[in-house]
């Protein structure tokens, strides 16, 4: 248990002596029946066996914060960090801020924020190693970075950036509701430490003494409708319309009288270079090039084992000859094609020896899912591979029986996997991944270079003449994959400029700090398109195998592309930061300074 000073100020203790029954979102605030007999168990706090008398233990604790009293002292920052003893580069507590206004009557707003433990935690449904466990006592979400294998997941979809990612570590941790704390009924190190009296703690809906209000949002903070999330502020000051940010994220924060006066995020057009640019060695030296590696090959694979499976079927001969005569060399480039993509996801991860922890949330996580569903998708695919070759050199009778069970496991882990990697990439917190152009996308590339890998077999072992009706057919799966994809990047662009908010701010910078590889990129779906049309159309005749080259070039550089924008572009409803601090136009500016090798200055490492 946390040691509780003789000397310890009153206001450092839990006040609470009655509480509502539900919360705003209509959740109970007592979180387990008085009659359940888990009640009273100990949560062997540094393996300290005692329980605490606290009478509203199981009931929904969460933060207040009033905007107006924050001085933006970082006190709440420092005591977290020196309770946690985190490095640096991390803060499981940190406060931004938001501006508005001219001189001389210029307003500037400070928000601090740690892990708000929600009602509905995405971040312990989206974690594939169970890492992350809502407790009844104080309802709070704790996260067990021992378990964690450093995936990083949880950061993508909590709206709040309360899990940090320590690349050195290689694991998760974020703010643990100072759980040790409560149970000797004293507020989280931060609340107490707060010097303007703007964080405040305790069960949830109960104003704190000397407040008025208990809102659920203020300007910055992401819609509360994601995670219902435990906090309340308090905002009464006037504010300017319309507030901006001070980090580089191109947004502000516009006053909708229409909806109550709530702040929804624009784009800040002040921070949109509208000129286009390359940009290229931020686009491909991105961290998640594993992702890029791993999503382009999972999907040429599936797609092609499926076309292998299925196209004869459909009247597609010339598929049927390539398995007949090449099936060993399609097998054998289908499955260093998956093994080097999954190699690569596994090594991004920060514990990449725990990779088989990845299965520990096949209930709840798509992370999880897409891992069981690859996983089986490749050891049928393998297996069918190896069994049908055996067959051929043994003549072992029951051979082809067990490389068609095979087969159907491998189609139904790559459906599977195949769908959850689309799912888990459905993020509300990031709004441009949030659409159904990702699965277009996804799909499309599953089309068009599945095909293209058959044809290029094709021609190697049937030649080119012999291989004319291959190309006619591939070259038909290639344009209706090109067509997908095309149809829903015009949507999708229209949707993200509609909607506005973070999504039409990574349009704008789609347009502008990536201008030129989205021109590039969408330059070659079209002449791809005309390309895959004419070999529909013709063939591929010897004198024109050019063609067929440049197209297979074509297509992969615009597939690396449009991957590595998808992944670069995204902008998440994340909290505001401040100008040195959370701000990721600082962090790159103190990579390329050399101030980022000062711990001090607080940028994360790269590694992961």
């Amino acid at each position: 248990m946390f040691p509780v000073r003789d000397d310890e100020p009153k206001y450092a203790f839990l006040q609470d002596k009655t509480s509502r029954e539900k919360n705003a979102h209509g959740k109970f605030i007592e979180l387990v029946e008085k009659s359940n007999p888990l009640r009273g168990q100990s949560l062997n706090i540094n393996g300290d066996a005692s329980v605490s008398d606290n009478p509203n233990r199981y009931k929904q604790h969460g933060f207040h914060f009033t905007a107006d009293n924050c001085i933006a002292c970082h006190a709440c920052e420092a005591a977290c960090s020196e309770k946690n003893d985190n490095p640096p580069h991390l803060a499981f507590r940190s406060v931004g801020y938001v501006e508005g206004g001219t001189y001389p009557a210029y307003t500037r707003m400070n928000i601090s924020m740690a892990c708000n433990h929600c009602d509905d935690p995405v971040c312990l449904k989206g974690c594939p190693t169970r890492a992350y466990t809502k407790f009844a006592e104080y309802g709070a979400v704790l996260q067990d970075p021992d378990i964690c294998f450093g995936c990083g997941y949880c950061t993508w979809v909590c709206p709040y950036n309360a899990p940090q990612l320590d690349p050195i570590k290689g694991e998760v941790s974020k703010c643990n509701m100072c759980v040790d704390r409560l149970e000797v009924g004293l507020k989280p190190a931060c609340v107490s430490a707060c010097l303007g009296g703007a964080l405040e703690f305790g069960v949830i809906e109960n104003i704190p003494a000397n407040r008025e209000q208990a809102k659920l949002d203020i300007p910055g903070f992401p819609t509360p409708d994601i995670t219902h999330p435990n906090i309340r502020f308090q905002q009464r000051k006037t504010l300017p319309r319309e507030m901006a940010r001070t980090d580089s994220m191109p947004l502000k924060y516009h006053r909708n009288d229409k909806k109550g006066g709530r702040y929804e995020s624009v784009v800040d057009e002040k921070k949109i270079n509208r000129r286009r640019e390359w940009n290229l060695p931020k686009l491909l030296g991105s961290h998640e090039n594993a992702h890029i590696a791993f999503t382009l090959s999972a999907q040429t694979v599936i797609g092609a084992f499926m076309m292998l499976m299925f196209a004869p079927l459909a009247g597609f001969g010339g598929v049927a000859a390539v398995k007949a005569q090449g099936f060993a060399p399609l097998m054998a480039t289908l499955f260093v094609l998956l093994a080097i993509g999954m190699f690569k996801l596994n090594m991004h991860l920060g514990k990449p020896h725990r990779f088989y922890r990845g299965f520990n949330n096949w209930r709840l996580s798509p992370v999880s899912r897409e891992i069981a569903g690859v996983s089986l998708f490749f050891g049928g695919m393998t297996g069918y591979g190896v069994l049908n070759v055996a067959h051929d050199y043994l003549g072992w009778g029951f051979l082809p029986a067990l490389a068609s069970l095979a087969a159907s496991a491998a189609v139904v882990g790559g459906l599977f996997g195949f769908y959850y990697m689309y799912k888990l990439y459905r993020i509300k917190a990031r709004p441009y991944w949030n659409h159904w152009q990702t699965a277009s996308s996804f799909v499309g590339t599953a089309l068009y270079l599945g095909a293209s890998l058959i044809a290029v077999i094709g021609i190697l072992v049937l030649g080119v003449d012999a291989a004319q009706e291959l190309l006619r057919q591939m070259g038909l799966l290639i344009a209706l994959g090109l067509l997908l994809e095309g149809v829903g990047l015009i949507a999708h662009a229209s949707d993200l400029k509609a909607d506005g908010g973070e999504g039409a701010a990574s349009h704008a910078e789609q347009v502008s700090r990536y201008g030129k590889p989205y021109l590039l990129r969408n330059l070659l779906l079209g002449a791809n398109l005309v390309a895959a049309l004419f070999i529909t159309a013709l063939g591929l005749p010897g004198a024109v195998i050019w063609l067929g080259l440049i197209l297979l070039l074509s297509l992969l550089v615009m597939s690396i592309i449009g991957r590595a924008l998808f992944f670069v572009l995204v902008i998440p409803t994340t909290m505001p930061g401040a100008f040195f601090w959370r701000n990721r136009g600082f962090e790159e500016h103190a990579r390329e300074t050399g101030l980022a090798n000062l711990p001090q200055v607080g940028v994360v490492p790269e590694g992961h």
